[in-house]
């Protein structure tokens, strides 16, 4: 949204506060997988980050974030899936609260868990952006791979993922975060983000 330049209304929703908000039955009525982000526009809910940045790009065309060239339009989304439906459920809230409960991992465990399959997973995405980067993912304009890209990275850093062998990645990375796009979007620069991790 930011870089659509759209102006839009923030809502947090606290993952741990009171077991959960995404659990509340208001928002279970919006999202039944108790998940976030959803999307709310002119009275029309969305989830899951595919649909809803797929959506924002048809309604929104400014700064298209797919290439018009059908076979690289479906690679982009075959690099957003790979994050989507791989990368992130490994590093999963209730996934890792069912690793904890279930199989008594504790924090190193888990950290373990993630840095293994988040290894495969950006193993497989480095070897793809050999073929088609420029300055971002795929040339030299943002697409949405870089938008799924960005919070992988930071949740792989999140939990000490070694990153050392993935050099493309990491220029690319260190690029999205000069942005102002991505530095608005930033985790820690979020109106609830805990004021000791807040950016300045």
């Amino acid at each position: 949204m930011h870089y659509k330049n759209l102006d839009f209304k923030y809502e947090p929703v606290h993952l741990v506060n009171n077991g959960g908000e995404q659990f509340s039955s208001q928002y279970l009525s919006l999202n039944p997988m108790a998940e976030v982000p959803t999307l709310i526009h002119d009275q029309k809910v969305l989830s899951q980050s595919m649909a809803i940045i797929e959506y924002l790009d048809e309604v929104f065309p400014q700064n298209s974030l797919f290439p018009t060239d059908l076979y690289l339009k479906a690679q982009v989304r075959q690099f957003c899936e790979n994050i989507n439906s791989f990368l992130h459920p490994v590093s999963n809230l209730k996934v890792l609260k069912k690793l904890e409960m279930d199989c008594k991992f504790d924090q190193l465990k888990k950290e373990q868990w993630i840095q293994h399959w988040s290894n495969h997973g950006f193993l497989a995405l480095q070897n793809q952006v050999k073929k088609t980067h420029g300055l971002y993912c795929f040339g030299d304009h943002l697409t949405a791979a870089d938008l799924f890209l960005a919070p992988a990275y930071f949740t792989a850093k999140r939990f000490h993922v070694d990153l050392t062998n993935y050099s493309i990645l990491n220029q690319i990375d260190e690029r999205l975060n000069k942005l102002e796009c991505f530095q608005k979007a930033h985790p820690f620069n979020q109106p609830d983000s805990p004021a000791e991790v807040k950016s300045n």
